[in-house]
């Protein structure tokens, strides 16, 4: 087997194969070799237990590194390392996919994925947060000893299953989890499995609107968040461009990693951002933006023929999650020295400093994409200064 000094049994017409497939994500020449080494001793253990590529699944492999810990093998793997070579196995169909085991919560759970994709509409992101809180729910009010009964439920379950979760929340997230909850209380009332209203039963939560001042953070604190990213790195320059769309353009986390390479009109300078409910706008690139940017696909990108425009920076290379955005945020708030914040505290930043250089609401509206004015108004409690001409003297005190 090329490089390695391992044959590689039963396994060797997909060495080439899972080469190119580990070059294509990223992985260091180094890593390769240790990689197809373990592809080699995979390959040289089915021959000997007399097994199949086609067998080779989770089960195997836990037998697989077994066998190796008995043999007293001084290099160490874990079921993790044998992942991507599963992962390689199943895409080029050398082994069936892996079959998770259907249970009727898994079930019911994956009835309610498509119910709230066909019937409501929503992104999968939004699916993927009502299918969470739905799962908790269900295990941990709807089932005893393992028996899932919803047709069980009764508001005292509903009471308590907020308790617990609101009190880990803060006032906007738990408004969340009731509207997640309402949801699948309304689902399983529809499909019957239960026979009473649920969703009467679950309170609204106390939070008013317009209550608090919104937490931004001034241009200079901002400007330390872009100077803090190491333009020598790859990582560094990825970081900046995406700290830069966020703080220039106030996308949020989802929109940045939805980006893809064709949503970049360099000759029109602007910039197609798909947002929420499938929602796409474009905006005009400004130059610091399109020079970050610019920067960052110039290092190059693995692997290259990806539509995505931020990737990630170690193996296995692919599309950058949203989670990612906040990652990098509050990294650089490390580095500059400053609290902690998320990528929302630099939309908030936005709207405060185009406020305070005179635009209107409605033009702070158009940038950050909101459907509702309302929304806007929120910043303009941020200008203190604007706001101390118009406020009413105490009663008794002069102005």
């Amino acid at each position: 087997m090329s490089g390695t000094r391992r044959k590689a049994g039963r396994l060797g017409p997909q060495v080439e194969g899972y080469r190119a497939w580990l070059a294509h994500r990223g992985y260091t020449p180094a890593t390769v070799r240790n990689m197809l080494k373990d592809l080699g001793q995979v390959g040289v253990w089915i021959s000997g237990a007399e097994l199949e590529a086609v067998q080779l699944d989770e089960n195997a492999m836990v037998a697989f590194l077994a066998s190796r810990k008995a043999a007293g093998r001084r290099r160490a793997l874990g079921p993790r390392a044998m992942i991507p070579l599963l992962s390689y196995l199943r895409e080029a169909g050398v082994t069936p996919a892996a079959e998770p085991p259907q249970t009727l919560l898994g079930a019911l759970v994956g009835e309610y994925r498509i119910w709230l994709a066909r019937e409501r509409g929503l992104a999968a992101t939004t699916v993927l947060r009502y299918e969470n809180t739905a799962r908790r729910f269900l295990q941990q009010q709807a089932m005893a000893d393992g028996v899932l009964n919803p047709a069980g439920l009764a508001g005292a379950d509903v009471s308590a299953f907020l308790l617990r979760e609101c009190g880990r929340v803060s006032a906007g997230s738990a408004k969340g989890r009731v509207a997640e909850l309402r949801s699948v209380l309304r689902f399983l009332y529809l499909q019957g499995l239960t026979p009473l209203r649920l969703g009467t039963a679950v309170p609204p939560v106390g939070g008013w609107r317009l209550a608090a001042l919104p937490p931004t953070m001034t241009a200079a604190d901002v400007q330390l968040l872009l100077d803090s990213c190491d333009r020598s790195t790859d990582v560094g320059v990825r970081d900046l461009a995406i700290i830069t769309l966020v703080a220039r353009l106030g996308l949020r986390s989802v929109e940045v990693a939805r980006l893809e390479l064709r949503d970049i009109d360099w000759r029109a300078g602007e910039l197609v951002v798909r947002g929420k409910a499938r929602r796409q706008d474009r905006l005009p690139l400004p130059a610091e933006v399109g020079e970050a940017l610019a920067a960052y696909l110039a290092r190059g990108r693995t692997p290259a023929g990806a539509r995505r425009l931020f990737l990630t920076c170690k193996a296995p290379r692919g599309p950058i999650r949203a989670d990612l955005v906040g990652d990098v945020v509050e990294r650089a708030c490390l580095r500059a020295s400053l609290p902690q914040a998320g990528p929302h505290r630099l939309r908030h930043a936005l709207a405060a400093e185009l406020l305070r250089q005179g635009a209107g609401l409605v033009a702070i509206s158009q940038v950050l994409r909101h459907q509702d004015l309302a929304t806007t108004a929120l910043y303009a409690k941020v200008d203190l200064n604007t706001l101390r001409h118009v406020a009413q003297p105490w009663p008794g005190t002069a102005r």
